[in-house]
């Protein structure tokens, strides 16, 4: 049987996944970044927006697990 405290910080330590949404709202709406400028290195913008976000994802996912395990 579980005790109590140990309940209890495995359900504050759930709130954490909802960090995981924030790439999708992000880049949900492609209408929102669906724009050739600004281009940065010759890229335009709709790409390099998406990019930023897989490494963001990236890092988001990392942070997530270390704080959840």
């Amino acid at each position: 049987m579980q005790s109590e405290p140990n309940s209890n910080r495995r359900a504050s330590r759930r709130w954490w996944y909802l960090v995981l949404v924030i790439p999708f709202i992000f880049t949900l709406f492609p209408q929102i970044y669906a724009s050739p400028t600004p281009t940065l290195g010759g890229i335009p913008y709709f790409y390099w927006y998406q990019l930023l976000w897989v490494l963001i994802t990236g890092v988001l996912t990392i942070l997530v697990h270390y704080l959840t395990v």
